[in-house]
């Protein structure tokens, strides 16, 4: 079956350790059934961690993921115990930045037509990949504030965008489109408002689209992508925006597949795609759902699937999907998308339909 692939896996905070054992138990099953050459790292890191020792995510670590590692699954952060979440950008970041994973790939793809909210659409409308710039933009903390707590308080964050930057993400959603036989790539941006920083992104849109005939390269303010969006999907296949448009417009675009309960993602190093790469499901660790054996566990399992594709093994996460789809279906599943089971029921259907399909 070929090389070793060690994954690194983090469950997290609130339900993320509950739904990233539950995609552990299918990884699991791909190994001791599938024959897959699957090793499963499972690494002691989150709030309770941090608040046990005041371990965030260090450096030995990092560098051993990086060094042994062909991905890391790694489940929701965030916990209020930890009002400035510094153990989970130090995880998060430390991933993100550190590995210059710098596409997050999220699909928005519907698995039945019932989880459509939208009217007279279903799943077949429902089928796009969003490419957010993950490593640039507002996100990177580049900031300050002065006058703190005063009412002459100043708050500044620094968009920060460059060249590089930017033609590395819209080449990866262009080659992205043609490797799939996509033929529309959407770009946002609002560079009405904002000149400079969105002007660059603009420009380096259609100098870089003309590498790409065959390729329809259209350009959308971000308010405008978002009234399109729900207007009618059908129009989109792939979209390409920076880190802070992504991140909102993935969260709207997972309303129409059924909530974060069922969306996955991938942050890769798009150029060298043997370098570690990072899988996690969208949603976030919803502290109030700990413990209560109600959070969706389909994320982590799509997510799951998109690691295994990325690993070689597309054929997988095609069936991971096929199973939810049934579960789903059949009314096997959470509350959130239709059904009555709790996360440890709902994910052992999905494993349940893997294994007969194996």
């Amino acid at each position: 079956m070929g090389k070793q692939k060690k994954i690194a896996i983090i469950g997290g905070d609130g339900i993320g350790p509950a739904v990233t054992h539950e995609a552990k138990l299918l990884l699991d099953l791909y190994r001791d059934k599938a024959g897959l050459p699957l090793e499963l790292w499972e690494l002691d890191l989150g709030a309770d961690r941090f608040l046990r020792d005041g371990t965030t995510f260090p450096k030995e670590i990092q560098v051993a993921i990086q060094r042994e590692c062909a991905a890391v699954l790694l489940g929701a952060l965030g916990d209020p115990r930890v009002p400035n979440l510094e153990h989970a950008r130090d995880i998060l970041f430390g991933m993100r930045f550190g590995y210059d994973l710098y596409a997050n790939v999220r699909p928005i793809r519907a698995l039945s037509d019932r989880l459509v909210p939208l009217k007279g659409r279903t799943m077949k409308d429902i089928d796009i990949v969003v490419f957010r710039e993950n490593t640039e933009g507002v996100y990177v903390g580049v900031g300050g504030q002065f006058k703190r707590g005063t009412p002459d308080e100043v708050a500044i964050n620094e968009d920060i965008n460059t060249r590089k930057g930017v033609e590395r993400i819209l080449r990866a959603a262009l080659d992205h489109a043609r490797a799939t036989g996509r033929t529309r790539v959407c770009m946002a941006d609002k560079s009405n408002a904002m000149r400079h920083a969105h002007e660059l992104w603009y420009r380096v849109f259609h100098d870089v689209a003309r590498d790409y005939p065959g390729i329809e390269a259209r350009h959308l303010y971000i308010d405008a992508l978002c009234l399109l969006l729900v207007q009618d999907p059908s129009q989109f296949q792939v979209i390409v925006t920076n880190n802070l448009f992504g991140d909102i417009v993935t969260d709207l675009g997972a309303a129409f597949q059924g909530g974060l309960g069922m969306a996955a993602s991938a942050n890769v190093h798009a150029s060298d795609p043997t370098r570690v790469a990072m899988f996690e499901p969208v949603h976030g660790s919803a502290p109030p759902l700990t413990g209560k054996d109600v959070a969706n566990p389909f994320a982590a399992l799509l997510t799951a699937g998109m690691m295994l594709a990325h690993l070689g093994w597309p054929d997988e996460e095609r069936r991971i999907e096929r199973c939810v789809t049934q579960a789903i279906d059949e009314g096997s599943c959470t509350v959130d998308v239709g059904g009555k089971l709790g996360t440890r029921a709902a994910a052992a259907r999905v494993r349940e339909l893997v294994a007969r399909d194996l």
